[in-house]
């Protein structure tokens, strides 16, 4: 196999968590007096880390940046207590990882949620062993599409760049890939759907999840 490396995002690839990401933030927002919003919403707000997520979601003329700290620090508060909260692996997906364990392919997750969330979301899903590196944001280091995060899990691999797929479910990972010299794989069953794929330009699009273990088999 020509491939040795898949390096997964988390949010809208491998879980679906959008119910638990707005029932965090709109608990924040209830809680300041600030309108709420539906799970559709949401799904175009997520994808850039939480301060962006509760900018997006307060109103505009709100927007300063001690309205934004508190609702950030109330959703954290609110999302840490609640972690798996109406979330759920994607249909298929932890077949999947496993069957690409079995085929001897490195596994990784690289993701713009923060850094604990993330390590704690993969635990509870996926177990400890199964992922080389599982990545989230940590405070003061780029988020993507900067291609840090994936670099550094490639670098940790010891793994040419043309041996590492990266998959993901908007433009953002898409991005993140061709940032990072890797071949992106856009999953159409996350929360941005197939027409931001091919917008983004990904090299790939798949619908199912056994159609990235076919990918990695024939590469």
């Amino acid at each position: 196999m020509g491939i040795k490396l898949v390096i997964f995002d988390l949010d809208g690839t491998l879980i679906n968590s959008i119910g638990g990401l707005s029932a965090a933030c709109n608990a924040a927002l209830e809680t300041n007096g600030f309108p709420t919003h539906s799970d559709a919403d949401y799904c175009q707000m997520v994808g850039n880390g939480i301060g962006k997520l509760v900018e997006r979601a307060m109103p505009e003329h709100m927007r300063t940046e001690e309205n934004i700290h508190n609702i950030k620090n109330e959703f954290l508060q609110f999302y840490t207590n609640n972690i798996s909260l109406n979330t759920s692996p994607y249909s298929g997906v932890t077949q999947l990882l496993s069957d690409l364990e079995r085929l001897g392919v490195i596994l990784a997750v690289a993701s713009n949620k923060f850094h604990s969330g993330t390590v704690e979301l993969v635990k509870t899903f996926f177990g400890d062993n199964l992922f080389i590196a599982v990545s989230g944001n940590i405070e003061g280091t780029p988020l993507k599409p900067h291609p840090q995060i994936v670099e550094d899990i490639i670098t940790k691999s010891g793994v040419l760049k043309s041996e590492v797929l990266y998959v993901g479910d908007s433009d953002v990972d898409i991005e993140t890939a061709r940032n990072a010299g890797v071949t992106s794989v856009g999953v159409s069953w996350g929360l941005r759907g197939r027409e931001e794929l091919i917008a983004a330009k990904a090299d790939v699009i798949i619908d199912y999840a056994h159609q990235l273990l076919d990918y990695v088999k024939e590469s």
